[in-house]
């Protein structure tokens, strides 16, 4: 994540983890016959590496501090790792509706209502954060990203599909044209009678259009891991196909951008303004604004990159592609090397709770006064501190609890959607 993001959701919260380390939370849900345990277990595995991304780019040193393969590393983080969590967050939300078929019915209320009141949970935990992180925090925008994609929840993988690949073609443009029309009287205008952003400055239009993970543009990932959900990641035939599909969108939106925009069109925009993890060009959010105060004014030539964060449709098909492919290949790998599996046991603990290691990484930081949700270390020993702290603690934490602390809370507020009728 760049500044992000997530948790589970990040990933997003889970509904139902493992009674024990090795299993995976989504191992609890009721699913079809045949697909197997490690294909969740590597779920779980994508959403540690979501998690850990977001370390780097929070606590690791800046990327124009590095280079090699340390500067790889550290630009794969920018941007890919909250698209990551975005992608993942569509995936754990069909945990809870129904992941294989959808729950109708009685329960198909029930569980409308339990993504309800995770949305707002996390609305309330995303402002909260904020007012004291700033708008770095993807809680808030998570809440608005459920909300919205309650209505999708009964869909087919192809028709998830192409909502989210007509997202990703409409919705940046969109964005574009709304810059012109959101000027900075109409954004104090609003604002002036927007509680959210008197408590956390970090409001409905920043939520929506103009904030580090604007709804507008990040919906298309949720919708994209809401299809991959729906897929039966454990068979061969899918995990071929989703790998040709993860592999293509990558080659063809990154090279399109490059072929049309220049040799600087994979640009990192996270440190533009000085804050990494910024929303890039697009939003024009608070990341995004220039070092001397003045206004942010985007130009159509921004539409051609596909830098993290820029926000365009080459970015958002670009980082789905990734996302699939670091999705699959943590599939593949729990299924088919086990060895491997249990070797990884402790990291995969990091992704049954991410919401907590998202959490407490910031919490972490401010007990221990370094700057939160900006990365301005040189060394890279304080990432690996946080990186093996957050796995120590997860792999003994789930050695006896079901639940990350964080998600069982969040679990146990969901309790009153049982009484829908």
């Amino acid at each position: 994540m760049t500044k992000s993001q997530p948790l589970q959701e990040t990933s997003a919260p889970q509904e139902n983890p493992p009674p024990q380390p090795r299993t995976s939370p989504e191992s609890a849900v009721p699913a079809l016959p045949g697909p197997s345990t490690g294909r969740l277990v590597g779920v779980d595995l994508a959403r540690a590496l979501a998690v850990f991304g977001m370390y780097v780019v929070h606590i690791g040193p800046p990327l124009s501090a590095t280079d090699g393969v340390a500067g790889w590393v550290r630009y794969m983080a920018d941007g890919h790792s909250s698209v990551l969590f975005a992608t993942l967050a569509g995936f754990s939300l069909m945990l809870l509706a129904g992941r294989r078929e959808p729950k109708t019915g009685l329960a198909g209320r029930q569980a409308k209502a339990r993504i309800a009141i995770r949305a707002v949970v996390l609305l309330a935990l995303g402002t909260a954060m904020a007012m004291e992180y700033g708008g770095v925090i993807i809680l808030g925008f998570y809440g608005v990203y459920f909300l919205l994609a309650l209505p999708l929840v009964r869909l087919r993988a192809k028709t998830l599909a192409i909502i989210a690949a007509a997202l990703a073609l409409v919705t940046p443009q969109l964005l574009f044209a709304l810059n012109s029309l959101l000027t900075e009287p109409v954004r104090k205008s609003v604002n002036a009678y927007d509680p959210l952003h008197r408590l956390s400055d970090v409001g409905v239009l920043d939520l929506l259009f103009t904030g580090f993970y604007p709804t507008i543009t990040w919906i298309s990932f949720v919708v994209a891991g809401m299809a991959l959900a729906r897929l039966d990641l454990s068979r061969t035939a899918v995990q071929w196909r989703l790998a040709a599909l993860g592999a293509a969108l990558t080659a063809s939106a990154y090279g399109m951008s490059l072929l049309l925009a220049g040799k600087h069109a994979l640009d990192s925009l996270a440190e533009g303004g000085g804050s990494s993890g910024s929303s890039g060009s697009m939003s024009g959010g608070s990341g995004s604004m220039p070092p001397d105060g003045g206004s942010f004014e985007p130009q159509a030539s921004m539409l051609l990159t596909a830098g993290p964060h820029s926000g365009t449709t080459f970015d958002i098909m670009g980082s789905v592609g990734v996302a699939i492919l670091v999705i699959v290949g943590a599939t593949v790998a729990m299924d088919r090397l086990p060895r491997l599996r249990r070797l990884a046991k402790p990291v995969i603990a990091v992704g049954t709770m991410s919401l907590t290691a998202y959490v407490g990484h910031f919490v972490a930081q401010s007990m221990l006064s370094m700057p939160s949700g900006t990365s301005t270390q040189q060394s890279w020993v304080p990432l690996l501190m946080f990186v093996l702290g957050a796995i120590v603690f997860a792999a003994t934490w789930s050695r006896f609890f079901r639940r990350g602390p964080l998600e069982y809370l969040l679990n146990a507020a969901t309790k009153p959607a049982k009484h829908i009728r």
